[in-house]
């Protein structure tokens, strides 16, 4: 069986954990190393129980409690070689507990598969990740600002989907945000849309996935209420009940989740 939680969603800090219940494995660490030390407590974890921590790119809310967790706890880190040349740039003593990939390669921890593919995003090399221990699988889908082929093949296969609904478009350009940092968000290398990730949750749960989690909302230009809504229009206009044929939640933005398994 493979779990997940989210200890923290949001452009203020990212951090998710999937275990085996013998393998244990942060995504990103983006929020203190307190706060992850109190949320691993809460399911019975300690830190020093982790197997590795995952990076997909080097923006401060997917690595802000990395530096403090790494000169606590002793794991590997595992990231793209590109992100992985930032970590070095930023955190010291570092590079010896590196273990840098191309995406698109795959990679074993415990009795987890780990695939990697690129994503568009305006960070060094930005990877999502699929996890699977043989016979469900997981895929983190966050901080891209275009749907690529490869991307539709890791959503397309994954059991239970970590998909990014990070904006609504009108509540954005309607904002108070800067023109540059509209364009930002929506261009190639932004984020995705609750109108995006509906049409990606379509595809994922036509691939077999039973459960989608939308993750990575912005506080300024979105809502719980308004990603879960729009998503969930876009699957029932694809003949998809959201109620019926999958579990369809929201990731917490400062708290964690509830642990899902598939």
């Amino acid at each position: 069986m493979l779990t997940l939680t989210t200890l923290a969603s949001g452009s203020s800090g990212n951090c998710l954990l999937l275990s085996t219940g013998r393998t244990h494995i942060l995504i990103d660490a983006g929020i203190s190393c307190r706060r992850i030390k109190t949320a691993l407590n809460a399911v019975s974890l300690h830190p020093s129980e982790l197997a590795a921590v995952l990076i997909t790119h080097e923006h401060s809310d997917h690595i802000s409690g990395l530096a403090t967790l790494t000169k606590q706890y002793d794991f590997p880190i595992w990231a793209s070689r590109g992100t992985a040349g930032e970590l070095n740039r930023r955190i010291a003593f570092l590079e010896d507990r590196l273990f840098p990939f191309l995406p698109g390669s795959s990679f074993c921890i415990g009795d987890l598969h780990i695939g990697t593919f690129p994503i568009s995003h305006d960070a060094a090399q930005p990877s999502g990740y699929t996890v699977t221990d043989g016979h469900r699988t997981a895929a983190v889908v966050t901080d891209l600002g275009v749907v690529t082929e490869a991307v539709l093949a890791a959503a397309s296969c994954a059991d239970l989907l970590v998909l990014e609904a990070n904006h609504d478009e009108g509540m954005l350009l309607s904002g108070a945000y800067p023109p540059f940092l509209k364009s930002r968000i929506l261009g190639d290398c932004g984020h995705l849309s609750n109108r995006s990730a509906g049409a990606l949750a379509c595809a994922a749960v036509s691939g077999g996935a039973t459960t989608v989690v939308l993750a990575h909302l912005s506080k300024e230009n979105n809502t719980p209420t308004l990603a879960h809504s729009t998503v969930s229009d876009t699957l029932s206009c694809s003949q998809i009940d959201p109620c019926r044929d999958l579990q369809l939640t929201v990731a917490p933005r400062d708290v964690m989740g509830a642990p899902l398994a598939v």
